[in-house]
């Protein structure tokens, strides 16, 4: 069974309680568009298990889930070939906002460095 988190926007998002417009879906991760975008492309793509950040000692099989499906996810956001970035925030320090493990694929433009 897939650990969930009754308060958790990404949880209600990945199990289909909420709906917004999917990117990408498979049996371990979400996709979709980030509704306060900081580059011309920026998608969040979210483990269906909720796990807080990385020290909450996500798995390997986790973590290569949701990494494994980064490369999909921007060939289908059309910036497989121009480049992108993939940003992690882990904890309130580093603004992460939502406590759901999740990344930002992030292109589409000349990035600052």
């Amino acid at each position: 069974m897939t650990k969930t988190a009754d308060d958790c926007i990404f949880c209600k998002i990945a199990s289909g309680e909420m709906e917004v417009p999917l990117v990408y879906e498979d049996d371990h991760v979400v996709a979709f568009d980030d509704i306060s975008p900081k580059s011309v492309v920026h998608t969040l793509i979210v483990p269906k298990e909720h796990i807080a950040n990385l020290n909450d000692d996500p798995s390997p099989e986790l973590l290569a889930q949701v990494f494994g499906a980064v490369p999909e996810v921007a060939r289908i956001k059309g910036i497989d070939q121009s480049g992108y970035r993939i940003v992690q925030n882990n904890g309130d320090d580093a603004c992460q906002t939502v406590h759901h493990l999740h990344v930002h694929l992030q292109g589409g433009e000349q990035l600052p460095v």
